[in-house]
C-alpha cells in the first residue's frame, strides 16, 4: 500500500501554509518567512518519507515502533526535567533537552519496530502449548489434495495455517482463462472446504501480508520465520529455498516415495507392458502407486502381462524408478 499522491499534496500544502502564517507572526523580513517556509517544507517531505516506509512495513512494526517512541519521549522528559535548573546557561540546557529527546525517540523507535518480532515468536511459543501449529500450507500442495487425505487418517493433528495472500492466488488460478488452470484452482478450493470439516486438523485463515515482498514464496518463507512453524508444499524450489533459510519442511512428494514399498534386486513382480522405452528394445511399465519399470528387452511384450525381475533401483529426487528384466522360466 502506497501514500496516495493527494494525501501527500496535503501535507505540502498545510506545511507552506502554517510555516508561512508562522513567518507572518514572528518575521516581517520576506527573507525569514521564506525560510520558515522552506523548513517546514522539508520537514513536510520528510513526514511523506516517513508515512511511506511506515505503510510498506508490517503492522506490528509500526505498532512497536510507536510505543517505543512514546517510552523514549518519557524516559527523556524524566532525565531532563530539571536540567535548566542544573545547567546555568538555559540555551545548553535547551539544546541538550532537545537533544536527548531525539536519542531517546529515536531509540525507542528502532528497539519497539526491532523487538516486536522477538515478542511475537515468544507469545506464539506460549500459544504453541495449548494449539499445536502443524505448517502453512502453499497453493502447491492445496491443489494437489493429497494433504487432505493425510489430514483424514489422523497423521497430522493440530493447526494448519492457511495465508490470505495464498487464497487470493488460488481464487486467481480459479478465475483463469485457461480451462487447465481453471479446474485446478476450483478442485483446490473444493479441498479446503473438505479440510474445514475434517476433525483431525483446524484450518486458521491468517490475514498476515508484506506488502515489501512480492512473490508468494518469499511470503510464506518470511510467515513460517515470524510463526515459527514448518512449510508444507510439494514444490521442489520452495522446499530447497526454505532449506537455505533453516526452515523445516514437509514435503507430501516425499512423505509419498518414503511410503513406497521397498523393492529389493532379485524380487520378481507381475506387471504390464503398456508401451515402448527411450532405448532401443526397452518396455515401460507402472507398478500401481506409479513407480516407472524399465524392462530390458520388454519391447516386444507390450501389451502383455509378464513377469519380470528387479535388477535395479534409482531414487532420485523426483521420485523412483525400477529397472528389471523378463524372468525366463
Amino acid at each position: 500500500m502506497a501514500l496516495s499522491k493527494t494525501i501527500s499534496a496535503i501535507i505540502l500544502a498545510s506545511c507552506v501554509l502554517f510555516g508561512g502564517l508562522i513567518g507572518l507572526v514572528l518575521y516581517s523580513s520576506i527573507e525569514l518567512i521564506l525560510l520558515i517556509i522552506l523548513v517546514l517544507l522539508l520537514f513536510g517531505v520528510g513526514i511523506i518519507k516517513l508515512l511511506s516506509i511506515w505503510l510498506r512495513s508490517d503492522v506490528f512494526k509500526i505498532i512497536g515502533g510507536v510505543f517505543g517512541t512514546l517510552i523514549g519521549l518519557i524516559l527523556a522528559m524524566i532525565l531532563t526535567w530539571n536540567l535548566s535548573s542544573v545547567l546555568e546557561n538555559p540555551e545548553i540546557a535547551s539544546l541538550l533537552t532537545g537533544l536527548l529527546t531525539i536519542v531517546f525517540a529515536l531509540a525507542g523507535l528502532q528497539l519497539g519496530s526491532s523487538k516486536t518480532r522477538e515478542f511475537r515468536e515468544k507469545i506464539g511459543k506460549q500459544d504453541s502449548n495449548t494449539n499445536k501449529i502443524v505448517g502453512v500450507l502453499d497453493t502447491s500442495v492445496i491443489i494437489d489434495g493429497r494433504i487432505a487425505d493425510i489430514c483424514e487418517t489422523g497423521f497430522l493433528d493440530g493447526d494448519l495455517i492457511i495465508p490470505q495472500f495464498v487464497l487470493q492466488e488460488l481464487q486467481v488460478i480459479a478465475d483463469s482463462g485457461e480451462s487447465t488452470k481453471r479446474t485446478r484452482g476450483r478442485r483446490g478450493l473444493d479441498i479446503l472446504n473438505k479440510m474445514k470439516k475434517q476433525a483431525f486438523v483446524k484450518i486458521i485463515i491468517s490475514d498476515s501480508d508484506y506488502p515489501s515482498i512480492k512473490e508468494v514464496d518469499q511470503k510464506l518463507i518470511q510467515m513460517a520465520k515470524e510463526v515459527g512453524c514448518s512449510i508444507i508444499t510439494n514444490d521442489f524450489n520452495l522446499n530447497k529455498v526454505a532449506e537455505v533459510h533453516s526452515i523445516q519442511v514437509l514435503n507430501i512428494n516425499q512423505l509419498a516415495n518414503a511410503l513406497k514399498p521397498i523393492v529389493l534386486p532379485g524380487e520378481t513382480m507381475k506387471v504390464q507392458v503398456i508401451k515402448e522405452g527411450k532405448e532401443p528394445g526397452q518396455g515401460i511399465a507402472y507398478l500401481d502407486d506409479g513407480t516407472m519399470v524399465v524392462i530390458d528387452n520388454g519391447k516386444i511384450f507390450m501389451g502383455k502381462n509378464i513377469d519380470a525381475t528387479v535388477t535395479s533401483v534409482l531414487q532420485t529426487t523426483a521420485g523412483r524408478m525400477i529397472f528389471a528384466t523378463f524372468k525366463t522360466a
